[in-house]
């Protein structure tokens, strides 16, 4: 009977382990005036740059960097090429990665403001085709290879998935996915908690929550979910951000 309690106390012991193992404390890891770092979990960074506007003021907005092996994928840039050189060299003196690939997951500033450092760092930019036209008609810094629907990149030993789902905050935001982590980059596409519906000027409001209920009906096991703008959390975003844009 004693043995039998014994190993009952060992395996809760192992459980509870595995379970503190599988949990992850968000922790900065870099800050500067013009550039902050988050590790969110094991493999997968948000960074955070500023972008003053006329009507929300100076707005943080979000990136991810997620790593596997000596490799990097980077979404959406900086907000301005400084703080974009600022996180290239972050990449290559902290984390030891080369940069694979840069996906801006849509035309705005938030997403592609610092692109032009990428491209002198010799990182190949991938984004949606409508993404690579609207970028060309308002003559900011084109994405150099266009994709339709979706790409799957590759990082170390892992992979990412690119994915354009539908029109929302713009026609050509699109989210990605990453397995390893269980994590998701939703862009300006998906809200924070008690957000505001923010910046419409190019939005599809109708299609706005459709498009996200096909999202969180293809990653319903996300674990970590970044917005383009504030906190990261779980899927209640994902719902949070349907009911935001309910017809």
């Amino acid at each position: 009977m004693a043995a039998f309690f014994i190993s009952l106390c060992l395996l809760a012991t192992v459980v509870c382990a595995a379970q503190h193992k599988d949990e992850f404390t968000p922790k900065e890891v870099y800050t500067s005036t013009r550039l902050s770092i988050i590790q969110i979990a094991e493999h997968s960074f948000q960074h955070i740059s500023y972008l003053q506007t006329d009507d929300f003021g100076n707005v943080p907005c979000n990136g991810l960097i997620v790593q596997s092996k000596n490799e990097a994928v980077v979404f959406d840039t900086p907000t301005n090429d400084s703080a974009a050189q600022e996180l290239i060299q972050w990449i290559h003196t902290t984390l030891h990665c080369k940069i694979n690939a840069i996906v801006p997951t849509h035309f705005h500033d938030d997403c592609l403001g610092g692109l032009n450092a990428f491209h002198q760092n010799k990182t190949p930019s991938y984004a949606n085709n409508k993404t690579v036209e609207f970028a060309s008609q308002h003559h900011v810094i084109v994405p150099q290879h266009g994709f339709k629907d979706s790409v799957i990149l590759n990082v170390g030993n892992e992979k990412v998935v690119v994915t354009f789902f539908g029109e929302g905050h713009t026609k050509d935001n699109v989210v990605a996915y990453f397995p390893g982590d269980r994590i998701m980059f939703g862009g300006c596409l998906i809200k924070e908690l008690d957000a505001t519906k923010g910046y419409l000027g190019d939005a599809n409001i109708a299609a706005w929550s459709s498009t996200v209920e096909k999202v969180k009906k293809a990653y319903s096991k996300v674990k970590i979910i970044v917005p383009g703008h504030g906190k990261p959390g779980d899927i209640s975003l994902l719902d949070y951000t349907i009911k935001l844009f309910a017809q």
